[in-house]
């Protein structure tokens, strides 16, 4: 009987501390946007790229066809090759780009976001579904010529549209974010506020590719600063990390004078770079992919360098695809200077022998302390893609 008891009060007491569940059992994390709508992003005129557009209305299936120009002068075409079964997405955010007369953009897509969007966007196609929504983002005005804009207003619209892509379309699959200047700077936001203060949002993040807006880390550290969890990408592997850089030219005077928009230390704080082509550290060649034609306004504020890939370029054989690229023709590395800029830097690899240009444009007419802001996604697209590609396997093999 004394036996019996003992085993009934042992029952009872491992009933107690178990509290009728699996101790060894965890919650798995759900998506924490079940059911959200948003009246704005619900249908797909909010949208430059969603994979339920018309292939003729989404700007990330336009064409994406190259012309490899080598430093002999030769060419060849590159056919884009974009996934026909895409395993996971990014959702992408453009930079200030409007040229709407306010302070904040209005909802109409104009030339500048489908240009920006084909431009920095798109090619990620190769790897992923493509989600890009319009936002009234704060405007060139509000840059130049004083309009009052309102960066509530355009993260609110950056917040809804990613809730409204969770809660329909994730579907249990990973996302790569990328973004550029304003838009990194919103992602930055949502990374901080959002995604790492849920389970689910950090372990679906391949990575954050967040260019031309300055992320910072502890002095020493690849973590703390913007982001309390998500750290510096180091190898192509790597997931759930950020890669971050702004770039300029070794010879810019507004950062040897430490007037640079981007890339300041504070509070023993650096900012992040990454070298999209070289993650672990050091130099290496990068793989731009440059327009071939351009926006008039924007055509009318850069510093003209370059007409095109080759140096004479009246008798230069003409371009017949939208990008042109020339290999082994940019080298950068991440570099901190005198006054703690942290940042990429970018040269020619110029040959005055070949037929090939000696130099490329990115700098602006007008402000100072820009860099080579414009061009940040540009020099180093082929990279990037490469990059979050690999990232994504990672993703998917981890799973």
């Amino acid at each position: 009987m004394r036996r019996v008891l003992a085993c009934f009060f042992l029952y009872l007491v491992l009933s107690a501390c178990s509290d009728g569940s699996d101790s060894n059992s965890e919650a798995v994390p759900t998506n924490p946007f079940p059911g959200f709508s948003s009246s704005q992003y619900e249908d797909l005129d909010n949208w430059l790229c969603h994979p339920d557009l018309p292939d003729s209305e989404d700007i990330c299936d336009s064409n994406l066809d190259t012309t490899v120009v080598f430093a002999d002068g030769s060419t060849e075409i590159e056919p884009h090759r974009r996934a026909s079964d895409p395993q996971v997405d990014c959702f992408y955010v453009y930079p200030t780009v409007s040229g709407d007369p306010g302070g904040n953009a209005d909802l109409n897509e104009g030339t500048e976001e489908q240009f920006t969007t084909l431009n920095q966007a798109a090619r990620y196609s190769r790897f992923c579904r493509l989600f890009a929504p319009i936002y009234r983002q704060t405007t060139i005005a509000s840059i130049f010529t004083g309009a009052e804009g309102d960066r509530e207003l355009a993260y609110g619209d950056v917040l809804a549209s990613f809730k409204q892509y969770m809660a329909t379309r994730n579907n249990d699959r990973g996302v790569l974010l990328i973004g550029h200047s304003q838009g990194s700077s919103h992602l930055r936001r949502l990374v901080a506020e959002v995604i790492e203060q849920d389970d689910y949002l950090l372990e679906h993040l391949i990575a954050a590719h967040l260019i031309g807006s300055t992320v910072r880390v502890a002095d020493g550290a690849d973590i703390g600063g913007s982001f309390s969890q998500v750290p510096v990408c180091r190898s192509t592997d790597q997931t759930g990390c950020v890669v971050s850089y702004v770039t300029y030219r070794s010879s810019d005077p507004f950062l040897a004078s430490g007037q640079g928009r981007f890339g300041a230390p504070t509070d023993n704080q650096t900012a992040i770079c990454v070298n999209p082509a070289a993650p672990a550290g050091g130099a290496a060649n990068l793989s731009p992919y440059f327009p071939e034609g351009s926006l008039q306004t924007l055509s009318a504020v850069i510093i003209p360098r370059a007409q095109g890939p080759f140096a004479a370029a009246d008798t230069a054989p003409p371009i017949t695809t939208p990008f042109f690229r020339m290999p082994d023709f940019i080298r950068a590395e991440c570099k901190v200077d005198d006054n703690g800029y942290s940042y990429l830097e970018a040269r020619a690899l110029a040959d005055s022998t070949d037929p090939r240009a000696d130099d490329f444009n990115g700098e602006f007419i007008l402000g100072d302390g820009w860099g080579l802001h414009l061009v940040d996604v540009t020099l180093a697209m082929g990279d990037l893609v490469d990059l979050g590609h690999l990232q994504a396997l990672a993703w998917l093999s981890d799973r």
